[in-house]
């Protein structure tokens, strides 16, 4: 019986250690700074969310957050980095539709990209802009859906490269509908835009904050479409996809925040709960928003959902278009 109740004592005291161990982990996280790796070069849009997002949290738990930015491979280099990572909340990434929707369906990579990660909260999205030159009779998606069935293989449209979400919107668009036109890819979303303004291309597609949208707003080029499921409060006047006739059609740029996965549950709750509050602060809101990004909180469990549904989505599309890479 003595021998029994030592066990039972023990048990209980170990118990009562983890969750002290617990609890400490969770007062005390962060005491050091944290490392927010964004697997694209700085001075972009995407490299600008998490500077705002680095910022805020800074603020919020009095550690610095720091990014670092670690480029190459369409991300997949940061995204390794912080798969390999220890899981002790120190290190984190901002995740995009590139780094855990596109590359994931177009390659096979050195890690997975769902099981070797931990999905903390959605940060926000942001649409693609379908634009057509001025001297194209195009007003809306329907249009150009009409014109393509009837001229198959004629028409063409410009995007910042293959691979990248502009492309592959227009490319899910193809698979929804039937239609052949012909992807011309630039080194770029500049030299994209540059060509379908100078008429030398009839249509191009590229992330509506900047030259798209100011080329729309100013009038020379005519936007058929943005790619999300509802208008775009910077673009009120530019209809959906889906007004044009492809019902379902929702496509968005999006980001969100991971880190390795194994992450202590106190930790992953307290970076989930960080996130959701600076997020959800006007302040920050207002910021992205300038930067045409509409912030999207999530919780762990809807972020997680999100994301294995764009593997889904992703691996039709690059399969229909041809874009699956053996290497």
């Amino acid at each position: 019986m003595k021998l029994r109740s030592f066990v039972v004592a023990s048990a209980l005291l170990a118990g009562c250690i983890g969750i002290t161990g617990a609890q400490t982990v969770t007062s005390n996280y962060p005491n050091k700074p944290i490392r927010l790796i964004v697997g694209y070069t700085p001075g972009g849009g995407t490299d600008l969310a998490s500077r705002y997002v680095a910022a805020a949290l800074s603020e919020l738990w009095g550690a610095t957050v720091l990014v670092d930015n670690r480029p190459g491979a369409g991300g997949a280099v940061g995204t390794e980095l912080t798969a390999r990572a220890a899981p002790d909340g120190y290190t984190i990434m901002l995740c995009t539709i590139g780094s855990h929707g596109i590359t994931p369906a177009r390659q096979k990579l050195p890690y997975d990209h769902i099981k070797d990660f931990s999905f903390l909260s959605k940060v926000g999205a942001t649409p693609n802009l379908f634009m057509a030159h001025p001297g194209q009779s195009f007003k809306n998606v329907g249009d150009v859906i009409a014109f393509a069935k009837a001229n198959p293989g004629k028409l063409s449209f410009g995007s910042s490269g293959v691979g990248a979400s502009p492309h592959l919107s227009i490319e899910l668009l193809k698979s929804m509908t039937g239609i052949n036109i012909v992807h011309v890819p630039y080194k770029g979303a500049a030299p994209a835009l540059a060509d379908v303004i100078g008429g030398q291309i009839p249509l191009s597609v590229g992330n509506l904050p900047g030259g798209p949208l100011s080329a729309v707003k100013s009038g020379r080029l005519i936007g058929v479409g943005v790619t999300s499921a509802k208008r775009s409060p910077r673009a009120p006047e530019v209809p959906t996809f889906a007004e044009g006739g492809v019902t379902g059609y929702d496509v968005s740029s999006w980001y969100g925040i991971c880190a390795p996965a194994g992450l202590p549950k106190p930790i992953l709750t307290k970076l989930n709960a960080g996130l959701v509050k600076v997020l959800s602060s006007p302040d920050l809101k207002a910021r992205m928003e300038d930067q045409g990004i509409d912030v999207q909180p999530s919780t762990v469990e809807e972020f997680v959902a999100f994301v294995k549904v764009e593997t889904e989505k992703w691996k039709k599309v690059v399969k229909e278009a041809g874009l699956v890479e053996t290497n």
